[in-house]
């Protein structure tokens, strides 16, 4: 037996036994999951004012020196809940999963319906509760000012302002603004470029972006 074909066993034993890399991380986020599930009745039982106090509330907190990460799962049962009141999507347990990969820094693959634009917004408000802005890089200025429209209400319940930044205008999310959902600019209000980067959280391509 060729050299190489040992190692390739001894390989796929070991894998069997202690399951690879990628197994190994989503067993160890499984905990999160549970703690943000944890929350969920809590933020359910929560006026719309409670649940839109929760994102000054979590603001407190990291200036009283609680780190980001201790307060993720509550922070993110707050967006889920939000997202559940004005989308009708809950996310599901792997979308949470997805959540917190992005918001460490990993690549989370997602094929295309799994909810990719509904994952972000989990790290994206937890990222944004710092105060220093979030930028979320998509592919075309369609999709950035799309994202803004579908995701703009989840932010909006928690007191977030979130923008687009496009080519030729920018937008902010405005629930007030173009009341008909046929319009084109259903939710946007158009705004100076500055007013975007200012933002909470900015949708924009990475042309715009550099």
């Amino acid at each position: 037996m060729a050299f190489d074909d040992i190692l390739t066993r001894i390989g796929r034993f070991f894998t069997r036994i202690f399951g690879s890399r990628n197994e190994r991380v989503l067993r160890s986020l499984w905990p999160i999951v549970a703690a943000v599930n944890a929350f969920e009745p809590q933020m359910q039982a929560l006026s719309a004012d409670a649940l839109r106090a929760k994102t000054p509330e979590f603001r407190q907190r990291l200036v009283d020196g609680v780190p980001l990460d201790d307060m993720l799962p509550e922070a993110f049962a707050a967006a889920r809940e939000a997202s559940r009141r004005t989308t009708g999507m809950r996310h599901f347990d792997v979308q949470l999963i997805g959540g917190v990969a992005l918001h460490r820094g990993m690549i989370a693959e997602m094929a295309t319906g799994e909810g990719k634009t509904l994952v972000a917004t989990l790290a994206a408000y937890l990222n944004a509760l710092t105060g220093k802005g979030v930028h979320i890089v998509t592919v075309n200025d369609y999709l950035a000012r799309r994202d803004v429209q579908w995701m703009g209400p989840i932010y909006d319940a928690l007191g977030l302002t979130v923008g687009s930044l496009q080519h030729d205008v920018c937008y902010l999310f405005d629930r007030e603004a173009g009341p008909d959902p046929q319009d084109r600019l259903h939710h946007l209000r158009i705004v100076d470029k500055g007013e975007v980067y200012r933002a909470d959280i900015t949708y924009g391509t990475n042309n715009e972006f550099g």
